[in-house]
């Protein structure tokens, strides 16, 4: 094979990964907080639409922190329609050890929220998230985002 036959078919291969990765994700969005932190009282909104009732879905929510972060865990507070929910989930281990994903001073941390969720109406949903930590200004979180994926059949 020439170089430029391999060059085309990893090209092609590329795009069909990105192709099946992408068909997915039905919605992302990451949410930038304040650098002076994350007020008690302040609400994230994420606004998305379900076309496909048939389907079951994961919803993960993912939190990038800083170094700076002062705990171990983290609290969050979630609405929808539906109801609310209280979940906790954990960023470092016993040690101190960051969990989740990269390097040097951002870490990000994705949360599997609800797996297999079926949405009950076609339409528009809203996702509303507070922090639940005990401070009034929570530091050390840069940015809170939600991924909603479509289970593979």
């Amino acid at each position: 094979m020439t170089m430029r036959t391999i060059k085309y078919a990893l090209l092609a291969v590329l795009t069909g990964i990105m192709a099946a990765c992408s068909t997915r994700t039905v919605y992302s969005e990451f949410q930038p907080l304040p650098t002076g932190g994350w007020h008690a009282d302040s609400v994230l909104s994420y606004h998305f639409s379900i076309s496909d009732t048939t389907a079951r879905y994961d919803v993960l929510l993912y939190v990038r922190h800083t170094q700076q972060y002062p705990y171990q865990n983290m609290w969050l507070f979630l609405e929808t329609e539906q109801g609310a929910d209280t979940i906790e989930f954990y960023l470092a281990d016993q040690r101190g050890r960051w969990l989740g994903n990269g390097f040097g001073r951002l870490r990000e941390m994705p949360v599997l929220y609800a797996q297999g969720l079926q949405f009950a109406h076609q339409g528009d949903y809203v996702l509303r998230i507070r922090q639940g930590m005990r401070e009034e200004r929570l530091q050390g979180v840069s940015d809170i985002g939600v991924s909603i994926e479509k289970n593979r059949p």
